[in-house]
Parts: C-alpha cells; structure tokens; sequence
C-alpha cells in the first residue's frame, strides 16, 4: 500500500511537470498562437486558489506543486500577454 503523502507528491510532480514542455515550447518558438487568454487566466487563479488552500491545511505536495504551477503558467500567461498586445499595436499601426 502507498502512503496518501507520497501518492500526493508523484500526483504533484506529475501534473507540474506537464507544464515543462509547453513552457520550453513558448520560449523556443515564440508563438502563442494556439494558446487562449482567458483559460491561463481562469487557470491561474485556480492555481493561486489551490496554492492557498494548501497552505491552509497545511499540505506540503498541494502548497508545492501549485506554487511550482503557477510559476509555469504565468510564464505562459505573461508571454501570451506580451505577444497579444504586440498585434494589436501592429493591428493598430496599419489601420
């Protein structure tokens, strides 16, 4: 039998580190294209959220992994951000 404690550490790492290819992705490519504001936005706060609770209870593989999470996200987010705002300047210079 697993202990609950280390089931919740390899869930953790787990759901975390999907984040890491994405993240190498953006950064390669530069292209957010294909990624949607809002979900990173909604995703992000859910992160925070759950970083919170963890926190709250006193959950060390919830605190961690949510604040790892959130890191990776929000460089996505923050990326997504920029380059957004970059085409509307182009969009705007055109008209």
């Amino acid at each position: 039998m697993i202990n609950e404690t280390i089931l919740g550490y390899i869930a953790a790492t787990c759901t975390t580190c999907a984040f890491i290819p994405q993240v190498m992705h953006i950064l390669k490519t530069k292209d957010t294209s294909s990624i949607s504001l809002g979900m990173y936005t909604i995703f992000i706060l859910g992160v925070f959220l759950w970083m919170t609770y963890g926190f709250i209870v006193a959950d060390l593989p919830v605190m961690l992994a949510n604040a790892i999470t959130l890191l990776l996200a929000s460089i996505i987010w923050g990326i997504k951000i920029r380059h957004t705002l970059r085409r509307r300047k182009l969009t705007e210079c055109e008209d």
